[in-house]
């Protein structure tokens, strides 16, 4: 059966929409860019294969698609900026093979005017095409919940914003396919900027309520009882909870460089959520500290080293400079987390700890960095000699929270 969508990049975007393709029917080719497409487990490869995907090496196959989705990672570079270089990889092995009427979508995280600017001219030079005329380029911000059973991407809003309406139509015509609402911002640049104010969005606000968790921890106020009697309202108020930091795919942006005047909000937010490591071994010492122990020779585990509960992803996860941390304090660490079979920490292999309940009540402190649904938290809390749970999600009064 030829295929009717190329994914390119199957990291953490372009994954969740091969997998929505395929579910809707649409015979797809997964493209890797790069070793993200080990992340397929051999289990869910056969389910998808059986429905209508197949993983390809093979570029001229990318040349046979009515419609090509750039998904390549834009992990942030050294100098702070979104590294872009493997969606110009990426669009110069497409522009090679691209036909005319091909819908060509970007979906990778992009500042503002990234689509028009960066990616039309080399698909341009490429295919000796024009877009707009004979083929059609639009943005989407990928919208994919990694882990989440609560937004399947059938029942979840696609944007879509193109070089011209045509471009738009078309590629709400592919997202129709997928989705049960397709939203069509005025164009390219529009549809950038949502992805940019999503993500920002998401920090500034973890920010804030990170800042609320130190404030209150010095006021003696229960920030979690806060938060659940705030969210009862109706209206101008959305529950956003602390942690010990913030990992995942999504960077956020100040456009400093970008526009005349950055957004200085969302620096501040990037500065308060970076402490939170810090926060939480400052708080993990005075525990153990007011225990008559010191972090000095301290058994600590951390339970969920990823960023995110129930999966293996560890992307800018913040156990590893929690981990860091406590190792410079002298404590002697190991870990448990049913997704990560091995984890290495300043280059050297930490221990794992093969029965939960059994390292916790060895342990002199155990950090609850991530709460994976395999965790009995009622149990741990008997347990553990003495648990510092940084998500709020023990029983009241069952462990110390952040």
């Amino acid at each position: 059966m030829p295929a009717d969508l190329a994914v390119i990049g199957l990291g953490p975007y372009g994954l969740p929409l091969a997998q929505a393709a395929v579910a809707a029917g649409i015979p797809t080719i997964g493209y890797a860019t790069g070793p993200e497409a080990g992340s397929l487990s051999p289990a869910e490869l056969r389910r998808m294969r059986s429905t209508g995907f197949r993983l390809s090496t093979d570029p001229a196959q990318l040349g046979r698609v009515r419609t090509a989705v750039i998904c390549a990672p834009t992990p942030r570079g050294a100098d702070g900026e979104l590294d872009l270089g493997q969606v110009e990889a990426a669009a110069r092995t497409l522009a090679e093979r691209l036909r005319p009427h091909t819908t060509v979508i970007l979906e990778s995280p992009v500042l503002p005017g990234t689509t028009e600017e960066l990616l039309r001219p080399i698909l341009e030079r490429g295919s000796g095409l024009r877009a707009g005329r004979d083929f059609h380029l639009a943005y989407s911000p990928s919208r994919a919940d990694p882990g989440s059973r609560d937004h399947p991407q059938a029942h979840t809003p696609r944007v879509i914003g193109g070089l011209t309406p045509a471009c738009t139509e078309s590629a709400a015509a592919f997202y129709g396919r997928l989705t049960d609402k397709a939203v069509r911002a005025r164009g390219l640049r529009e549809a950038e900027t949502v992805r940019l104010l999503e993500t920002n969005f998401r920090h500034v606000n973890i920010a804030l309520v990170n800042e609320m968790a130190v404030v209150c921890h010095e006021l003696g106020v229960d920030l979690w009882d806060v938060i659940r009697c705030a969210e009862t309202k109706p209206f101008g108020f959305q529950a956003f909870r602390p942690g010990p930091g913030v990992g995942g795919h999504g960077v956020p942006q100040d456009l400093t460089g970008h526009a005349s005047r950055g957004l200085r909000m969302v620096e501040l937010a990037q500065q308060v959520n970076e402490r939170m490591p810090h926060y939480v071994v400052q708080r993990a010492a005075a525990l153990l500290n007011e225990h008559g122990k010191s972090a000095r020779g301290a058994r600590v585990l951390l339970l969920g080293v990823t960023y995110k509960a129930d999966l293996a992803d560890q992307q800018g996860t913040p156990a590893h400079e929690i981990a860091v941390r406590l190792m410079e304090l002298g404590a002697s660490i190991s870990y448990h987390d049913p997704h990560i079979p091995a984890w290495h920490v300043l280059d050297r292999p930490v221990p794992r700890a093969d029965s939960l309940y059994e390292a916790a009540a060895a342990a002199d402190l155990t950090l609850l960095l991530q709460p994976h649904r395999t965790y009995d938290l009622q149990g741990l809390s008997v347990k553990a000699q003495l648990l510092l749970d940084t998500r709020g999600v023990t029983p009241t009064g069952a462990a110390h929270r952040l």
